[in-house]
C-alpha cells in the first residue's frame, strides 16, 4: 500500500461529519494523479456516490481537471455527470471526444441530456448528435426545439402510458413483460386513442387492486397537466401548490409527450430562490465556478448604472451646495436619510418581487399590498424619526435641524415604501423581470428623494441662515 493509500485509510471516511468530502482525501486524490498513479487515484475515488465524485471535480482547481477526469475516465458516468455543476461540467466535457459525450448523453433520462448537450457550441452539439442513436437523437433535438427554461426542456420522455380501456392485469402484464420501458416512475399515465391524457393510477393502487378491475375504475380523473412551452419556474409553483409527485407534460393538441418528476422541480426551486437574490445584487449566476471574465462583466455592466443613478443623487445635493456650505452639519446627516431610506425600499422590494415570484401578489390584492406597505412605511418612518431625532439632537443639540431630519426621515420612508411596490409591478406588467431591473430604480429614487426632502426641509426652516 502507498503512502497516500495509507494516509486516507487511518481516515474514519472520505466525508466529514456535514457529508463533504475532507480536504485530506481531495489532496490525497490529486497527489496521486500530479503523481502518475492513476489506479490508485481510481481506487480511492470509486467507493464515493456519483454526487460526491462530483463534488470531487468541482473542488479541484480549474487547471488540474482535465489530468483528473483523464485518470478516472473509467468512473465518468451519466450519473456523474448529472450531478455536476454546470460549469465544471463544461470543462470536463471539453476534456471528451464526441462519441464519449454521446455515449454519456445516451445514459440518462432526456432532461439530464439536454442539460449537458445544450451547453455546447453549435458544431460540437452537432458532432455529438450525430455520434448518437437515431431515437436518443430525436428526443434530444425535440427537446432543443422549445424554448430554454421551458417545460419542453426539462420533461423526459421515458415514462408509462397505458391505454383506458385496459385492466389492471393487462397494465401489470405490459409493465413486466417489456425491458425496455423505464425503470424509475410512480404513477402510470391513462390515455385516449388520441393519447391525450385523461387520469392517472399510482403503482400502490396498481399493486392493491384485483387483476380484472378496469384501469379507468380506478385512475384519478384529476391531474395537473403542463404544456409542453410553460416557464419552468410556473412549473415548480404548479408542483408546489399540488403536491405533485409527477406530471403529465402536453403540447398545444393536448397530447402527452413527457412527464416532468419532482426531484427535477427540486432544483428548479432551488435556483429559481438563488437567482432572483443575485439579480436584485446585480451579481449574475453568484456561482463560484464561473469564469472570472464572465463575472466581471455581468457585475461592471450593474456597476456602472449603478455610477450613474449615484451621479444623478449627487446633482440633487450640488443644488444645495449654498445651504451645506452654510450649515456643514447637514452634510453629516443626508447620507443617513438616503441610506435608512434605500434600505427600507430593498426590504419591500424583496418582499413585493418574491410576492411576484411565488404568484401571491396579482392583479386582485395589489392596491391592498400597497396599502400594507403604505401604512408599514409610516410606522417605521415615525420609528425612525423618533429615534434619529432624539440622537441627532443629543450629539449635535440644534432642534431645528432634528426636527427636519425627523420630517425627511418619515417622507422618505413613506416613498420607499411605496416605490418598492410600485416599480416591481411595473416592470411585471411591463414583462421586464422585476429582480433585474427593479433596485436600481428603488434605490436612486429614495436617494434623489432623500437628499431633496432633508435639503429641501432645511432649505424651507431656514437652518443655512
Amino acid at each position: 500500500m502507498s503512502e497516500t493509500e495509507l494516509r486516507v485509510a487511518d481516515d474514519d471516511s472520505q466525508l466529514d461529519a456535514d457529508d463533504r468530502l475532507r480536504p485530506e482525501f481531495v489532496d490525497a486524490v490529486l497527489d496521486a494523479v500530479e503523481a502518475g498513479h492513476a489506479e490508485e487515484a481510481r481506487a480511492l475515488v470509486e467507493p464515493l456516490h456519483p454526487a460526491d465524485i462530483a463534488d470531487l471535480f468541482e473542488l479541484t482547481p480549474e487547471d488540474r481537471r482535465a489530468a483528473l477526469a483523464a485518470a478516472l475516465a473509467d468512473l465518468l458516468d451519466a450519473d456523474v455527470f448529472a450531478e455536476m455543476n454546470d460549469y465544471v461540467r463544461e470543462d470536463v466535457i471539453d476534456t471528451l471526444d464526441a462519441r464519449q459525450v454521446a455515449d454519456i448523453a445516451s445514459e440518462l433520462d432526456t432532461d439530464d441530456a439536454v442539460a449537458i448537450i445544450e451547453d455546447l457550441d453549435a458544431d460540437e452539439q452537432r458532432e455529438v448528435l450525430r455520434a448518437m442513436e437515431p431515437d436518443d437523437r430525436a428526443a434530444i433535438e425535440e427537446a432543443l426545439s422549445y424554448p430554454e427554461e421551458s417545460a419542453g426542456r426539462l420533461m423526459q420522455r421515458e415514462l408509462i402510458a397505458v391505454p383506458e380501456h385496459w385492466t389492471i392485469g393487462d397494465t401489470i402484464d405490459f409493465l413486466r413483460g417489456s425491458e425496455e420501458l423505464t425503470t424509475d416512475f410512480w404513477e402510470v399515465f391513462v390515455v385516449d386513442p388520441a393519447h391525450r391524457p385523461v387520469g392517472t393510477v399510482a403503482l400502490s393502487w396498481i399493486l392493491r387492486t384485483p387483476r380484472s378491475v378496469a384501469i379507468a375504475d380506478v385512475m384519478q380523473r384529476e391531474q395537473t397537466l403542463i404544456p409542453v412551452d410553460m416557464d419552468q419556474e410556473e412549473v415548480a409553483l404548479r408542483f408546489q401548490k399540488y403536491a405533485l409527485i409527477s406530471a403529465a407534460v402536453v403540447d398545444a393538441s393536448g397530447r402527452l409527450v413527457g412527464m416532468i418528476t419532482v426531484d427535477d422541480v427540486v432544483h428548479i426551486i432551488q435556483e429559481e430562490a438563488g437567482e432572483d437574490t443575485l439579480k436584485l445584487a446585480g451579481a449574475g449566476d453568484g456561482d463560484i465556478n464561473e469564469p472570472i471574465a464572465v463575472t466581471v462583466r455581468t457585475r461592471v455592466a450593474w456597476l456602472v448604472v449603478n455610477l450613474g443613478a449615484t451621479m444623478l443623487s449627487a446633482s440633487v445635493v450640488g443644488l444645495f451646495q449654498g445651504e451645506i456650505a452654510r450649515f456643514a452639519l447637514l452634510a453629516a446627516l443626508m447620507p443617513i436619510v438616503s441610506a435608512l431610506g434605500g434600505n427600507a425600499g430593498t426590504q419591500t422590494l424583496a418582499v413585493v418581487v418574491r410576492a411576484l415570484a411565488t404568484n401571491q401578489l396579482t392583479s386582485s390584492n395589489t392596491a391592498r399590498m400597497l396599502f400594507r406597505e403604505f401604512r408599514v412605511a409610516i410606522f417605521n418612518g415615525a420609528a425612525l424619526g423618533t429615534v434619529g431625532a432624539l440622537g441627532s439632537y443629543v450629539i449635535l443639540g440644534n432642534a431645528g435641524l432634528s426636527t427636519v431630519f425627523a420630517l425627511s426621515m418619515i417622507f422618505n420612508s413613506i416613498v420607499a415604501g411605496l416605490v418598492g411596490v410600485v416599480v416591481p409591478v411595473a416592470l411585471d406588467k411591463a414583462n421586464v423581470d422585476p429582480a433585474v431591473s427593479s433596485a436600481v430604480f428603488v434605490t436612486t429614487i429614495t436617494d434623489v428623494m432623500g437628499f431633496f426632502s432633508f435639503l429641501g426641509l432645511a432649505t424651507l426652516w431656514g437652518l443655512g441662515h
